[in-house]
Protein backbone atom coordinates (compact mmCIF):
# COMPACT_ATOMS: atom_id res chain seq x y z
CA UNK A 1 0.00 0.00 0.00
CA UNK A 2 1.30 3.62 -0.87
CA UNK A 3 -1.18 5.60 1.39
CA UNK A 4 -1.61 9.09 1.20
CA UNK A 5 -3.87 11.95 2.89
CA UNK A 6 -5.28 14.49 0.70
CA UNK A 7 -7.95 17.10 1.83
CA UNK A 8 -10.28 19.26 0.37
CA UNK A 9 -11.71 22.38 1.50
CA UNK A 10 -14.70 23.53 0.22
CA UNK A 11 -15.60 27.37 1.67
CA UNK A 12 -17.61 30.31 1.02
CA UNK A 13 -15.64 32.90 -1.65
CA UNK A 14 -16.26 36.29 -1.72
CA UNK A 15 -15.92 38.29 -4.90
CA UNK A 16 -15.59 41.50 -3.80
CA UNK A 17 -12.41 41.12 -1.26
CA UNK A 18 -9.47 39.10 -0.66
CA UNK A 19 -10.04 35.60 0.99
CA UNK A 20 -6.72 34.73 1.53
CA UNK A 21 -6.62 35.04 5.49
CA UNK A 22 -10.29 32.56 5.10
CA UNK A 23 -8.08 30.46 3.63
CA UNK A 24 -5.11 30.00 6.30
CA UNK A 25 -7.67 30.05 8.96
CA UNK A 26 -9.22 27.14 7.64
CA UNK A 27 -6.13 25.46 6.65
CA UNK A 28 -4.65 25.80 10.12
CA UNK A 29 -8.02 24.36 11.54
CA UNK A 30 -7.94 21.37 9.35
CA UNK A 31 -4.51 20.66 10.30
CA UNK A 32 -5.39 20.83 13.96
CA UNK A 33 -8.27 18.69 13.07
CA UNK A 34 -6.61 16.23 10.93
CA UNK A 35 -2.60 16.60 11.48
CA UNK A 36 -2.22 13.72 9.07
CA UNK A 37 -3.23 15.26 6.28
CA UNK A 38 -0.43 15.54 3.42
CA UNK A 39 -1.73 17.43 0.97
CA UNK A 40 -4.47 20.38 0.95
CA UNK A 41 -6.72 21.60 -2.50
CA UNK A 42 -8.60 24.58 -2.76
CA UNK A 43 -11.43 25.29 -4.93
CA UNK A 44 -11.08 27.54 -8.16
CA UNK A 45 -10.12 30.94 -7.93
CA UNK A 46 -11.03 30.88 -4.05
CA UNK A 47 -8.24 33.75 -3.06
CA UNK A 48 -9.44 36.38 -4.82
CA UNK A 49 -12.73 35.29 -6.21
CA UNK A 50 -13.88 35.00 -9.72
CA UNK A 51 -14.02 38.93 -11.06
CA UNK A 52 -10.45 38.93 -12.97
CA UNK A 53 -10.24 42.76 -12.83
CA UNK A 54 -8.49 41.54 -9.35
CA UNK A 55 -5.50 40.34 -11.46
CA UNK A 56 -2.09 40.43 -9.99
CA UNK A 57 1.23 38.99 -11.09
CA UNK A 58 1.87 35.52 -9.88
CA UNK A 59 4.79 36.66 -7.18
CA UNK A 60 1.98 38.53 -4.92
CA UNK A 61 1.82 38.59 -1.16
CA UNK A 62 -1.04 36.32 -1.21
CA UNK A 63 1.49 33.68 -2.55
CA UNK A 64 3.89 34.30 -0.31
CA UNK A 65 1.66 34.00 2.12
CA UNK A 66 0.62 30.23 1.17
CA UNK A 67 3.88 29.34 0.91
CA UNK A 68 4.54 30.15 4.48
CA UNK A 69 1.48 28.35 5.88
CA UNK A 70 2.99 25.34 3.34
CA UNK A 71 5.85 25.28 5.27
CA UNK A 72 4.41 25.98 8.66
CA UNK A 73 2.11 23.04 8.39
CA UNK A 74 4.76 21.19 6.13
CA UNK A 75 1.96 20.12 3.56
CA UNK A 76 1.34 20.07 0.16
CA UNK A 77 -0.84 23.16 -0.59
CA UNK A 78 -2.73 24.14 -3.94
CA UNK A 79 -4.92 27.23 -2.99
CA UNK A 80 -7.05 26.98 -5.86
CA UNK A 81 -6.08 29.59 -8.78
CA UNK A 82 -6.34 33.22 -9.32
CA UNK A 83 -6.35 35.87 -11.94
CA UNK A 84 -2.93 36.35 -13.00
CA UNK A 85 -1.80 39.58 -14.92
CA UNK A 86 1.21 38.70 -17.27
CA UNK A 87 3.48 42.06 -17.97
CA UNK A 88 2.19 42.78 -21.67
CA UNK A 89 -1.94 42.81 -19.55
CA UNK A 90 -2.80 39.68 -20.63
CA UNK A 91 -4.95 37.93 -17.82
CA UNK A 92 -4.70 33.52 -17.09
CA UNK A 93 -6.00 31.86 -14.90
CA UNK A 94 -3.32 29.97 -12.67
CA UNK A 95 -3.08 27.26 -9.85
CA UNK A 96 0.30 26.93 -8.40
CA UNK A 97 1.79 23.65 -6.34
CA UNK A 98 3.46 24.61 -3.41
CA UNK A 99 5.80 21.98 -1.51
CA UNK A 100 6.32 21.53 2.34
CA UNK A 101 9.43 23.33 2.14
CA UNK A 102 7.09 26.37 0.71
CA UNK A 103 8.83 26.32 -2.63
CA UNK A 104 6.62 26.65 -5.85
CA UNK A 105 7.85 23.63 -8.01
CA UNK A 106 5.26 23.98 -10.82
CA UNK A 107 2.04 26.63 -12.29
CA UNK A 108 -0.48 25.70 -14.39
CA UNK A 109 -2.62 28.02 -16.73
CA UNK A 110 -6.38 27.00 -17.58
CA UNK A 111 -6.73 25.48 -20.86
CA UNK A 112 -10.21 25.93 -21.65
CA UNK A 113 -11.50 29.01 -20.28
CA UNK A 114 -15.33 28.87 -19.78
CA UNK A 115 -16.03 30.55 -23.26
CA UNK A 116 -18.06 32.85 -24.24
CA UNK A 117 -18.23 33.74 -20.63
CA UNK A 118 -14.37 33.79 -19.62
CA UNK A 119 -13.68 35.64 -23.35
CA UNK A 120 -10.89 38.12 -21.33
CA UNK A 121 -9.13 35.31 -20.10
CA UNK A 122 -6.53 33.69 -22.27
CA UNK A 123 -5.47 29.56 -22.46
CA UNK A 124 -2.49 27.97 -21.16
CA UNK A 125 -1.12 24.94 -23.21
CA UNK A 126 0.69 23.47 -20.80
CA UNK A 127 0.10 20.51 -18.68
CA UNK A 128 0.79 20.44 -15.15
CA UNK A 129 2.37 16.92 -13.45
CA UNK A 130 4.47 17.17 -10.32
CA UNK A 131 5.60 13.98 -8.66
CA UNK A 132 5.44 14.05 -4.44
CA UNK A 133 8.55 11.73 -3.38
CA UNK A 134 8.09 7.89 -3.13
CA UNK A 135 4.35 8.71 -3.68
CA UNK A 136 3.21 8.90 -6.82
CA UNK A 137 2.41 11.43 -9.87
CA UNK A 138 0.14 14.38 -9.72
CA UNK A 139 -1.78 16.39 -12.61
CA UNK A 140 -3.60 19.52 -12.26
CA UNK A 141 -6.34 20.70 -14.23
CA UNK A 142 -9.08 23.46 -13.78
CA UNK A 143 -12.86 23.06 -13.79
CA UNK A 144 -14.12 23.28 -17.49
CA UNK A 145 -10.63 21.27 -18.44
CA UNK A 146 -12.12 18.33 -17.42
CA UNK A 147 -14.83 18.70 -20.19
CA UNK A 148 -12.03 17.67 -22.49
CA UNK A 149 -11.00 14.50 -21.71
CA UNK A 150 -7.90 15.07 -24.12
CA UNK A 151 -6.44 16.80 -21.13
CA UNK A 152 -6.35 14.10 -18.71
CA UNK A 153 -5.69 11.61 -21.62
CA UNK A 154 -2.43 13.52 -21.75
CA UNK A 155 -1.55 13.96 -18.11
CA UNK A 156 -2.99 10.06 -17.49
CA UNK A 157 -0.56 9.08 -20.71
CA UNK A 158 2.06 10.10 -18.70
CA UNK A 159 1.76 8.54 -15.71
CA UNK A 160 -0.53 10.70 -13.41
CA UNK A 161 -1.96 8.45 -10.91
CA UNK A 162 -4.15 11.57 -9.17
CA UNK A 163 -6.60 14.02 -10.91
CA UNK A 164 -6.45 17.60 -8.98
CA UNK A 165 -9.37 19.18 -10.09
CA UNK A 166 -10.17 23.11 -8.52
CA UNK A 167 -13.55 24.44 -10.12
CA UNK A 168 -16.10 27.09 -9.53
CA UNK A 169 -19.62 26.13 -10.66
CA UNK A 170 -22.40 27.78 -9.45
CA UNK A 171 -24.34 26.65 -12.98
CA UNK A 172 -27.19 24.56 -13.51
CA UNK A 173 -24.67 22.28 -14.97
CA UNK A 174 -22.66 20.72 -12.07
CA UNK A 175 -24.91 17.56 -12.13
CA UNK A 176 -23.35 17.29 -15.28
CA UNK A 177 -19.97 18.02 -14.14
CA UNK A 178 -20.01 15.79 -11.37
CA UNK A 179 -20.99 12.74 -13.89
CA UNK A 180 -17.96 13.38 -16.32
CA UNK A 181 -15.77 13.78 -12.88
CA UNK A 182 -16.89 10.28 -11.89
CA UNK A 183 -16.38 8.73 -15.29
CA UNK A 184 -13.08 10.58 -16.32
CA UNK A 185 -12.16 8.45 -12.50
CA UNK A 186 -13.39 5.16 -14.75
CA UNK A 187 -11.82 6.33 -18.14
CA UNK A 188 -8.41 6.90 -17.03
CA UNK A 189 -7.99 4.80 -14.11
CA UNK A 190 -7.30 7.91 -11.49
CA UNK A 191 -8.81 9.21 -8.18
CA UNK A 192 -10.10 12.89 -9.06
CA UNK A 193 -10.51 15.38 -5.98
CA UNK A 194 -13.48 18.12 -7.47
CA UNK A 195 -13.00 20.77 -4.92
CA UNK A 196 -16.24 23.26 -5.57
CA UNK A 197 -16.71 26.72 -3.85
CA UNK A 198 -19.45 28.55 -2.36
CA UNK A 199 -20.97 31.84 -2.53
CA UNK A 200 -19.79 33.67 -5.18
CA UNK A 201 -17.18 30.49 -5.32
CA UNK A 202 -19.59 27.72 -6.77
CA UNK A 203 -22.65 25.78 -5.36
CA UNK A 204 -20.58 22.84 -3.79
CA UNK A 205 -20.98 19.40 -3.59
CA UNK A 206 -17.51 18.80 -4.36
CA UNK A 207 -16.44 15.05 -4.36
CA UNK A 208 -13.78 12.55 -4.02
CA UNK A 209 -13.79 9.66 -6.55
CA UNK A 210 -11.22 6.29 -6.79
CA UNK A 211 -10.01 4.75 -9.77
CA UNK A 212 -13.13 2.47 -9.83
CA UNK A 213 -15.42 4.90 -9.65
CA UNK A 214 -16.37 4.76 -6.62
CA UNK A 215 -17.67 8.16 -4.71
CA UNK A 216 -15.57 8.33 -1.67
CA UNK A 217 -17.19 11.51 -0.57
CA UNK A 218 -19.71 13.41 -1.80
CA UNK A 219 -20.56 17.02 -0.10
CA UNK A 220 -23.55 18.83 0.03
CA UNK A 221 -23.86 22.96 -0.14
CA UNK A 222 -22.34 24.07 2.92
CA UNK A 223 -18.54 24.31 4.29
CA UNK A 224 -16.84 20.97 4.57
CA UNK A 225 -13.48 20.17 4.77
CA UNK A 226 -12.58 16.58 3.76
CA UNK A 227 -9.06 14.90 4.14
CA UNK A 228 -9.28 11.31 2.56
CA UNK A 229 -6.14 8.88 2.36
CA UNK A 230 -6.01 7.59 -1.25
CA UNK A 231 -3.73 4.44 -2.28
CA UNK A 232 -1.67 4.89 -4.83
CA UNK A 233 -1.08 0.90 -5.45
CA UNK A 234 -5.05 0.57 -5.79
CA UNK A 235 -4.39 2.68 -9.00
CA UNK A 236 -1.54 0.94 -10.16
CA UNK A 237 -2.76 -2.58 -10.21
CA UNK A 238 -6.16 -1.66 -11.61
CA UNK A 239 -4.09 -0.06 -14.80
CA UNK A 240 -2.49 -3.54 -14.96
CA UNK A 241 -5.42 -6.05 -14.18
CA UNK A 242 -8.29 -3.84 -14.94
CA UNK A 243 -11.06 -1.94 -13.11
CA UNK A 244 -12.15 -4.86 -10.72
CA UNK A 245 -10.86 -7.50 -12.96
CA UNK A 246 -12.92 -6.08 -15.85
CA UNK A 247 -11.80 -3.31 -18.32
CA UNK A 248 -7.98 -2.45 -18.65
CA UNK A 249 -8.82 0.89 -20.50
CA UNK A 250 -5.29 2.56 -20.57
CA UNK A 251 -4.02 -0.33 -22.41
CA UNK A 252 -6.35 -0.91 -24.62
CA UNK A 253 -6.39 2.65 -25.79
CA UNK A 254 -1.97 2.07 -26.01
CA UNK A 255 -2.74 -0.89 -28.23
CA UNK A 256 -5.57 0.88 -30.53
CA UNK A 257 -5.51 -0.05 -34.17
CA UNK A 258 -7.50 3.12 -35.02
CA UNK A 259 -6.11 6.77 -35.55
CA UNK A 260 -8.52 9.93 -34.94
CA UNK A 261 -8.18 11.58 -38.04
CA UNK A 262 -10.45 14.63 -35.83
CA UNK A 263 -7.26 15.73 -34.21
CA UNK A 264 -5.55 16.74 -37.71
CA UNK A 265 -7.54 20.12 -38.29
CA UNK A 266 -6.48 19.84 -41.98
CA UNK A 267 -7.99 16.09 -42.13
CA UNK A 268 -11.77 17.63 -43.00
CA UNK A 269 -12.68 14.98 -40.31
CA UNK A 270 -14.12 17.72 -38.21
CA UNK A 271 -15.84 19.76 -40.90
CA UNK A 272 -19.77 19.66 -39.42
CA UNK A 273 -18.08 21.35 -36.12
CA UNK A 274 -17.46 24.82 -38.50
CA UNK A 275 -21.18 24.43 -38.92
CA UNK A 276 -21.98 25.81 -35.26
CA UNK A 277 -20.97 29.24 -35.39
CA UNK A 278 -18.97 31.11 -33.57
CA UNK A 279 -18.03 30.43 -29.90
CA UNK A 280 -20.55 33.49 -28.65
CA UNK A 281 -22.52 34.93 -26.16
CA UNK A 282 -26.10 33.26 -26.77
CA UNK A 283 -28.67 36.09 -27.23
CA UNK A 284 -32.51 36.21 -26.17
CA UNK A 285 -34.79 34.65 -28.40
CA UNK A 286 -31.94 33.27 -30.71
CA UNK A 287 -32.59 30.95 -33.07
CA UNK A 288 -29.06 29.57 -34.09
CA UNK A 289 -28.19 26.19 -34.68
CA UNK A 290 -31.94 25.61 -35.96
CA UNK A 291 -31.19 25.18 -39.37
CA UNK A 292 -28.17 22.92 -39.29
CA UNK A 293 -28.50 19.37 -40.91
CA UNK A 294 -25.78 16.80 -40.40
CA UNK A 295 -26.87 15.58 -44.11
CA UNK A 296 -25.50 18.63 -46.01
CA UNK A 297 -21.93 17.42 -44.56
CA UNK A 298 -20.23 15.23 -47.23
CA UNK A 299 -17.88 12.99 -44.63
CA UNK A 300 -14.69 12.55 -47.42
CA UNK A 301 -12.86 11.38 -44.93
CA UNK A 302 -14.77 8.52 -43.64
CA UNK A 303 -14.80 5.00 -45.50
CA UNK A 304 -16.67 4.58 -48.69
CA UNK A 305 -19.69 2.06 -48.17
CA UNK A 306 -21.48 -0.10 -50.85
CA UNK A 307 -25.33 1.26 -51.80
CA UNK A 308 -27.95 0.71 -48.68
CA UNK A 309 -24.93 1.03 -46.25
CA UNK A 310 -26.38 4.02 -44.51
CA UNK A 311 -24.25 5.54 -42.00
CA UNK A 312 -22.15 2.37 -40.79
CA UNK A 313 -25.51 0.01 -40.72
CA UNK A 314 -24.04 -3.21 -41.33
CA UNK A 315 -25.69 -5.44 -44.10
CA UNK A 316 -28.12 -7.95 -42.80
CA UNK A 317 -27.69 -11.51 -42.75
CA UNK A 318 -30.07 -12.10 -45.75
CA UNK A 319 -27.63 -9.48 -47.98
CA UNK A 320 -24.40 -11.00 -46.78
CA UNK A 321 -25.98 -14.07 -48.12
Amino acid sequence: MTPFAIAGIQMYVNALQPNTEGMLHRLDILMARFPWTQMVLFSELAPLGPLHRFALPLDNAHVAQFQAAARRHNVWLIPGSMFEKTPDGRVFNTSVVIAPDGSIVSTYRKMFPFRPYEADVEAGTEFCIFDVPEVGRFGLSICYDIWFPETTRQLTSAGVEVLLHPVLTGTTDRDAELAIARATAAQFQCYVFDVNGLGAGGNGRSCVIDPAATVLHQAAGQEDMFPIEVDLDMVRRQRETGIKGLGQVLKSFRDRSAEFTVYDRKSGADAYLGSLGPLAMPTQGTRAGLGVDVRDFAFESMPKRAPGDILGKSPSIRERN
